[in-house]
């Protein structure tokens, strides 16, 4: 992660904003895959992550952890926000506003990347079932790959606390999802 561009810059050089946007786009795109069935959804909610990464570039501190656990942080926060938003308003003004913007291979290629994701949204109904802090955590660490410490990082919680809820989870969701993966750990945890 130490090679990861710091997002400060981002808001201010246009160069500094495309070198970290075509650094992180697969990962948010995947992020996004995983949490939505429409593309034209995942293209607006995409969107939506880099506008805010923009916005927020001069709150990063470094020391609150690397670009990515940032990132993943203003993908959730916009990830949620859509979800409440949608409950709101009609499912029918969303998918219309966000069709006019995708030519006919932009949309196919986000419906075989949300295709290709199809494991993993099982991964996601099966993990919905733990307590709200396990159920972040997983979902940080086994499907979005974080190393358990940025994932800490993200929710707020000491990486002692990541490791119980981790380990709780796993016990949990044994017997549905048996081939759950170890966490990256890192030296500091």
């Amino acid at each position: 992660m130490d090679t990861e561009r710091a997002p400060t810059r981002i808001g201010a050089d246009p160069d500094a904003f495309e070198a970290f946007y075509r650094e992180h786009l697969a990962y948010v795109s995947r992020y996004v895959a995983l949490r939505t069935t429409d593309p034209h959804t995942a293209a607006d909610l995409t969107a939506e992550i880099f506008s805010r990464s923009i916005v927020a570039a001069s709150s990063y501190r470094r020391s609150s952890g690397p670009p990515r656990a940032w990132l993943t942080g203003i993908a959730r926060n916009v990830v949620a926000d859509h979800a409440r938003s949608a409950a709101r308003e009609s499912a029918a003004y969303g998918r219309l506003q966000g069709r006019r913007l995708l030519d006919e291979d932009a949309t196919e290629r986000i419906v075989d990347r949300i295709s290709a994701h199809a494991r993993g949204r099982e991964l996601l109904a099966h993990v919905a079932t733990l307590p709200a802090g396990q159920r972040d955590l997983v979902e940080l660490v086994a499907v979005d790959q974080l190393p358990l410490a940025e994932a800490a990082q993200v929710l707020g919680i000491s990486a002692g606390t990541a490791r119980v809820r981790w380990h709780r989870a796993r016990r949990a969701l044994r017997d549905a999802v048996p081939a759950l993966p170890a966490p990256a750990l890192e030296a500091s945890s």
